[in-house]
């Protein structure tokens, strides 16, 4: 059975979390233009999950919160109430209808991956080969392929229209793809960092590191 908060690990952070661009020449410039001064940004999600065949395996929907660097939360709604949330220092991800709390520390979790960027200090292009499709379309969309082979992420696709950020299309070396689609996406909104904190409920069974 899917959790969708656990495929986030992998795949969002990756895609949403981008590192800072000031240094990425090649990247288009509605990218750059999206990007840029980037602070804040909240949005409404619909998530799925298809397997190598198209073949539909998991289907949710919520709310997403993000605060560069290192700060974000995704509430998940439906099917299954779900929190993923990281504080700067932990990363907490909580599912209601189980009462678990996994835990980790944000230094361990983003150092998995060189995908994981949540410090926004590595250039853009140092951890992707970049490649922009169908330049002259109603879609603007861009091409992400790790360079390092360290990661369960093979391909990431971004999609704007105009300077929005409509989807992203995560693909990983199980053969599965993961789309996220946004609505009433709001970029650089006043967030408090209350946001982003996660006390574990009480007795929820907490599994990690805490101390």
């Amino acid at each position: 059975m899917y959790r969708p908060a656990k495929l986030l690990h992998q795949l969002l952070l990756s895609a949403l979390l981008l590192p800072a661009i000031a240094h990425a020449a090649p990247l288009p410039s509605y990218v750059t233009d999206f990007f840029t001064g980037l602070h804040t940004l909240q949005a409404d999600f619909d998530q799925q999950v298809t397997d190598g065949n198209d073949r539909p395996l998991q289907s949710s929907q919520g709310h997403m919160w993000i605060k560069r660097p290192g700060r974000f939360r995704w509430d998940y709604e439906v099917p299954y109430r779900q929190q993923l949330v990281a504080d700067g220092e932990r990363l907490w991800s909580y599912d209601e209808d189980l009462e678990q709390v996994t835990v980790q520390k944000a230094t361990e979790v983003l150092t998995s991956t060189p995908a994981m960027l949540l410090s926004g200090e590595e250039p853009l292009e140092n951890v992707f080969n970049i490649e922009e499709l169908n330049p002259a379309g109603d879609e603007q969309h861009v091409l992400l392929v790790p360079k390092s082979d360290d990661s369960n992420v093979t391909r990431i696709h971004l999609y704007f229209s105009g300077k929005v950020l409509t989807r992203i299309k995560a693909e990983d070396n199980f053969g599965n793809t993961t789309t996220f689609s946004f609505t009433a996406f709001e970029r650089n909104p006043p967030l408090d960092k209350a946001v982003f904190t996660f006390v574990p409920p009480a007795g929820a069974d907490v599994v990690g590191d805490i101390d």
